[in-house]
C-alpha cells in the first residue's frame, strides 16, 4: 500500500466502520434505532466524547493524561458541594471548569520544568486528584442539590455542548497558530523548538485544556447524577483515549484529527450499546474493547513505519 492510500486509511477508515457497525447493530436488534436508545447512546457518549476531545490535544503532543477520569469526580463534588451549600449556578461551574484547568496546568508543569514523562507525571496526579475527592467528601455522596440544575443534561443539551465544543476544537487546531504548533510539537519537539516554537508554552495549555475539558465533563456529570460522586469518571481515561486512538490520531504525536475522535468516541459507545442490547456478558465487552484498542494501536504502528 503506498503512502497516499495509507494516509487515507488513516483519516477515514473510522468513519466507514463506524456506518458499518450502525448497520450492523440496526439489523442485529430492533430496538438499536427506537429513539430512545438513540438519545440514550448520543447523551452517553457526550461525556467520553468531550474528554477525548482533551486528550486528542495531549496525544497529538505524544503525551497522554491518565488523570482526567479523576478530574470527573473531583469537579463532580466540588461543584455539588458548592450547589448544596447554596453556592450558585455560576460559582458551581466555574469551580467544577477552574479544578479541571488547575489539575491540567499542574501536569503541564510537572512534565516541562520537572520533565516528568506525560504517563508517569498523569498517572500520578490521576492516584492525587482521585484520593483528594475521597477525602473532600469522607467518600460519601452529596446530594441535595437543586432540581433545576438536573436540566443541565437534560435531552440533547449534553450533545449540543459536545458538538460546539468540537467544533472550537476544530477551529483551534486547524485554523489558529497554536494548533499549527501542537501538530509541530508532537511531529518533532526538537525541531518544533529550532524554529522558534515555545514548545514548553504549547505544552501547558494542551494540558491545561485537557483538564479545561476534564472539568467540563464532572460539571454535566454532576447534572446527569444531580449529586456530587466521588467515583465518577472511574476508567473514563481509558474510553477517552481509546476514542483518541480508534479515531485516527497517532499514539506517536503529530497525526489526527479532533472529528476522528468523535467518530472514533461514538464507535466505542455504540459498541457498547449494541453488545448490551445483544446482552453480551460485561466481561466479555472489555475483551471485545481491549481486541479493538489494540487492533488500532497495531494500525497506528504500521502507519508510522511506513510513513
Amino acid at each position: 500500500m503506498n503512502r497516499r492510500a495509507g494516509a487515507w486509511l488513516s483519516r477515514y477508515a473510522i468513519f466507514g466502520a463506524l456506518i458499518v457497525e450502525c448497520v450492523f447493530f440496526s439489523v442485529q436488534s430492533e430496538g438499536f434505532l427506537r429513539w430512545d436508545n438513540v438519545m440514550n447512546i448520543l447523551r452517553q457518549n457526550s461525556f467520553t466524547a468531550i474528554l477525548a476531545a482533551g486528550m486528542t490535544f495531549a496525544i497529538l503532543t505524544a503525551g497522554i493524561d491518565l488523570s482526567v477520569g479523576s478530574v470527573v469526580g473531583l469537579s463532580c463534588v466540588l461543584c455539588a458541594d458548592i450547589l448544596q451549600r447554596g453556592g450558585g449556578l455560576f460559582a458551581a461551574v466555574f469551580v467544577g471548569l477552574g479544578v479541571g484547568v488547575v489539575v491540567g496546568i499542574l501536569n503541564g508543569l510537572m512534565i516541562t520544568w520537572v520533565r516528568i514523562p506525560p504517563f508517569i507525571a498523569t498517572l500520578g496526579m490521576m492516584l492525587v486528584v482521585r484520593g483528594a475527592a475521597f477525602t473532600y467528601t469522607d467518600a460519601r455522596t452529596i446530594s441535595g442539590l437543586p432540581a433545576s440544575f438536573a436540566a443541565i443534561s437534560h435531552g440533547l443539551v449534553p450533545t449540543a455542548i459536545m458538538l460546539v465544543l468540537f467544533a472550537a476544537a476544530w477551529m483551534l487546531l486547524m485554523r489558529t497558530p497554536f494548533g499549527r504548533h501542537v501538530y509541530a510539537t508532537g511531529g518533532n519537539r526538537d525541531a518544533a523548538w529550532l524554529a522558534g516554537i515555545r514548545v514548553n508554552q504549547v505544552l501547558l495549555k494542551v494540558y491545561g485544556l485537557c483538564g479545561l475539558c476534564a472539568g467540563l465533563a464532572g460539571v454535566l456529570m454532576t447534572s446527569r447524577l444531580n449529586s456530587g460522586y466521588p467515583r465518577a469518571g472511574e476508567s473514563y481515561e481509558l474510553d477517552a483515549v481509546t476514542a483518541v486512538v480508534v479515531g485516527g490520531t497517532s499514539l506517536f504525536g503529530g497525526r489526527g484529527s479532533i472529528w476522528g475522535t468523535l467518530a472514533g468516541a461514538f464507535f466505542i459507545g455504540i459498541l457498547n450499546n449494541g453488545l448490551n442490547l445483544a446482552k453480551v456478558e460485561p466481561y466479555d465487552q472489555q475483551i471485545i474493547k481491549g481486541v479493538v484498542l489494540l487492533l488500532a494501536a497495531s494500525l497506528d504502528r504500521w502507519r508510522s513505519e511506513t510513513a
